[in-house]
């Protein structure tokens, strides 16, 4: 990956970590997850390698499990490797053939983290989840849902993004 690149994943994922930081004041159980939203955005401008991804992915998780009041942080560590690669395999596919290609890709990678980090806290903390909720079914339909909010919510985002910063992007590549 060349500096500029990394300078324009690292500027996004932190613009993406404050934001998170920041929703954090909003009091409920709900806060969006717009890390992944702008790491979205940095893997669908840079259109990195496949171990570049997992990188971000894993940098992503880090950020997430820091900035979490989840019901298991550490699900986050591999939950955003997985949508990251999730996003840069359905950009790769539909790039040339879609113009919302970038929120198709960011609503299947959010869609494909969230539905991980899920299935991973329902597998690594059945009891907290039981504790909480009447059975891991009653879980699943209360967050699934927020699951499918977030990912609407990061595509159109990704989507009002995408122009105007590929176009800043491209001026500095002339």
């Amino acid at each position: 990956m060349k500096s500029q690149d990394i300078a324009v994943v690292g500027i996004l994922l932190a613009v993406g970590a404050i934001v998170r930081y920041l929703s954090l004041v909003i009091p409920g159980p709900i806060v969006s997850n717009l890390v992944i939203a702008f790491y979205s955005l940095a893997i669908i401008l840079v259109i990195p390698i496949f171990t570049e991804v997992i990188g971000i992915g894993i940098v992503a998780g880090i950020v997430c499990a820091l900035l979490s009041h989840s019901i298991f942080p550490p699900a986050n560590l591999i939950s955003e490797p997985v949508g990251a690669v999730a996003c840069l395999f359905t950009y790769k596919a539909l790039r040339d053939n879609l113009s919302i290609s970038p929120a198709l890709s960011t609503l299947a990678g959010t869609l494909v983290s969230g539905i991980t980090f899920v299935v991973v806290a329902m597998l690594l903390v059945a009891p907290a989840i039981t504790s909480k909720f009447t059975t891991m079914g009653a879980f699943a339909a209360a967050v699934v849902p927020i699951v499918v909010l977030t990912a609407i919510a990061n595509a159109i985002i990704v989507q009002i993004l995408y122009f105007p910063a590929s176009r800043v992007l491209a001026r500095g590549k002339a």
